[in-house]
């Protein structure tokens, strides 16, 4: 039984293992499997159930066939969506295009019809097509802003969110009941030769566009601007859609950095694809709007769905903006778009903004004044969509949501976060802005004036070791007797715990949890006497410890040097009391 070629690199890989007797690394590839992060699926890319390669991602897709077939009457009829983006590894012939083929072939063999995106996207295209094609899912072959070893495995609801639980346990269940190959499942050349195969990417494309002008609000100032834009895509997916981005809403292109413009599966130019570590990464950018006399720098990271910005400020140094503090600017600007478009009966309180719960509350800052509301859901954007689509449902206006790691969801069009809407909207507002004389800088001093100042710092420890990390988190469980919890932190006084892990919360009359227990992940919040609030958490889709503070002034507290130097203290009696990098063997993030 042919069934088309199998992957020679990757069954040499274990060969290699087995012939040198590397028996841990064997029991480290072959003794567990993939599991659903914040992101999905996430894992390096070659031999092994728990990494990413064709036999997982042929698996992972069988599961899926078989768990959406439970659901869904009419799957056959409504299909499947399927996108990419440009990673690469040579030594285990796993691209994300051929991964992308192989999961469409599994469906195609079935009689799925499926909607094969011809070229590589932006991650937001994936969720955006499946509600404009009404697919059943769609799945997204990306590892983001991950190091060039990881691929990954996206999931998409019919709702166009990322799927939450209980369809991750269901769809892990339905992938242990099918894990041998099927017959076609290996045929990635199906996708040429079925009549089941479209290619959704000149539709979508356009209806994106045009759906993106409903958050343009000044177009005729736009055309106008003097303002000159940079762009970097990172070497991924976001170069010709940030183009057409910019078009739909009227301004001049930007300036695309040439040596990171094209797809490059090695990343070359930086030491890592994430546009979030700043400065270090966004050199090649700053380097060329200096040359080019450019204020603004726009970064998408490789899928496009996260977006850095930096500006020039008058005393020559570049600012980067923190995820948080764009927020500020974006929730400002959504809800100052939405006063000025909206008739005299519009309802306030019809208006909703979200933030996951370990980004700033600046929002929520915003919404006491304001008079709309605001929510806070678990991390990852997953949470965000599927309680979107759920306000949305009920009659509910959603202007904008975010997390703290620079994604950004502003209006409705996409359930997740999108780095090609935003990147031209932070252009928009820089240019209303210019015309008041305005730096984003010297508005977002403005924002933290009328609202209160909100200091942040989110930094984060590597661990390889699960155990070392497991034990970090028990200690805190265990502090100074059995089953309690810290009163304080060095000299800071603690004064409420939540564990999300274990659904506690001492500030509850209940002691329960708000948010959902996340028994799989580790994240405890410590609010502290003086006003600030602490998370330390596993990252969902990397070997990480994060950590998140912030201080929330009242808008008559503006001394912020004081605050900044509360926000440090804390910090660093966190890091030495609870986190103690040394005893643990901790790898502090290198600047």
């Amino acid at each position: 039984m042919q069934q088309g070629r199998r992957n020679p690199k990757t069954k040499e890989q274990i060969e290699n293992l087995v012939r040198n007797g590397m028996n841990k690394e064997l029991r480290d590839r072959l003794c567990c499997r993939l599991t659903f992060g914040t992101a999905g699926l996430r894992s390096a890319m070659g031999a092994g159930f728990c990494y990413i390669n064709d036999l997982t991602v042929i698996q992972s897709t069988q599961g899926m066939y078989k768990y959406l077939e439970r659901c869904f009457s009419d799957f056959k009829q409504r299909g499947f969506v399927v996108g990419y983006d440009t990673r690469g590894q040579v030594t285990s012939s796993c691209s994300s295009k051929r991964l992308a083929k192989l999961t469409a072939a599994v469906l195609l063999a079935k009689g799925v019809p499926v909607y094969l995106f011809s070229k590589y996207v932006p991650t937001p295209f994936v969720p955006y097509a499946v509600r404009q094609l009404k697919a059943a899912a769609g799945v997204m072959i990306t590892a983001s802003h991950n190091r060039k070893e990881d691929n990954g495995y996206k999931v998409y609801w019919e709702n166009g969110a990322q799927i939450t639980s209980p369809h991750d346990k269901e769809i892990l269940k339905c992938i242990e009941e099918c894990v041998e190959p099927w017959n076609g499942s290996w045929n990635e050349n199906l996708v040429d030769t079925s009549p089941l195969t479209q290619d959704p990417l000149e539709e979508i494309s356009k209806i994106y566009m045009e759906d993106l002008k409903k958050i343009c609000y000044h177009r005729e100032l736009n055309t106008k601007t003097n303002l000159k834009f940079i762009h970097t895509s990172f070497h991924g997916v976001g170069h010709d859609y940030v183009q057409l981005a910019f078009k739909a809403f009227g301004f001049k292109p930007p300036i695309p950095v040439p040596e990171q413009k094209d797809p490059d599966p090695d990343f070359s130019t930086v030491k890592c694809p994430n546009p979030e570590e700043g400065e270090s990464v966004l050199e090649l950018s700053l380097r060329l709007a200096e040359k080019e006399g450019a204020r603004v720098v726009v970064a998408t990271d490789p899928d496009a769905d996260r977006l850095a910005v930096a500006e020039l400020q008058e005393n020559g140094h570049w600012k980067v903006f923190t995820g948080n503090e764009l927020a500020a600017l974006f929730g400002w600007w959504m809800f100052r778009s939405w006063k000025v478009k909206s008739s005299k009966e519009a309802d306030v309180k019809n208006v909703y903004m979200l933030a996951t719960t370990v980004s700033s509350k600046i929002l929520k800052a915003i919404a006491l004044k304001e008079g709309f509301h605001f929510e806070e859901t678990l991390p990852g954007f997953k949470w965000i969509g599927s309680r979107v689509k759920d306000l949305l449902d009920n009659g509910k206006e959603v202007l904008f949501a975010f997390e703290e790691s620079i994604g950004f969801m502003c209006g409705t069009a996409v359930l997740d976060k999108d780095g090609v809407s935003a990147a031209v909207v932070i252009a928009e507002m820089a240019s209303y802005l210019e015309t008041k004389n305005l730096t984003l800088a010297q508005q977002l001093t403005e924002i933290y004036e009328m609202y209160g100042y909100h200091i942040s710092k989110t930094s984060y420890f590597l661990c390889y070791e699960p155990p070392t990390i497991k034990r970090v988190f028990e200690k805190l469980r265990n502090f100074d007797s059995p089953k309690s919890y810290p009163k304080s932190c060095g000299a800071y006084g603690i004064l409420h715990v939540r564990d999300v892990t274990t659904g506690y919360d001492s500030s509850q009359l209940n002691k329960k949890s708000v948010l959902p227990t996340s028994k799989n992940s580790q994240m405890i919040t410590f609010t502290f006497q003086n006003g600030c609030v602490a998370t330390l958490r596993t990252s969902g889709t990397e070997p990480k410890i994060k950590y998140y503070a912030e201080m929330c002034a009242r808008p008559e507290q503006s001394d912020t040097t004081f605050l900044e130097d509360q926000l440090q203290k804390v910090i660093e009696a966190l890091i030495e009391n609870f986190l103690e990098p040394s005893k643990n063997g901790l790898i502090w993030r290198s600047v």
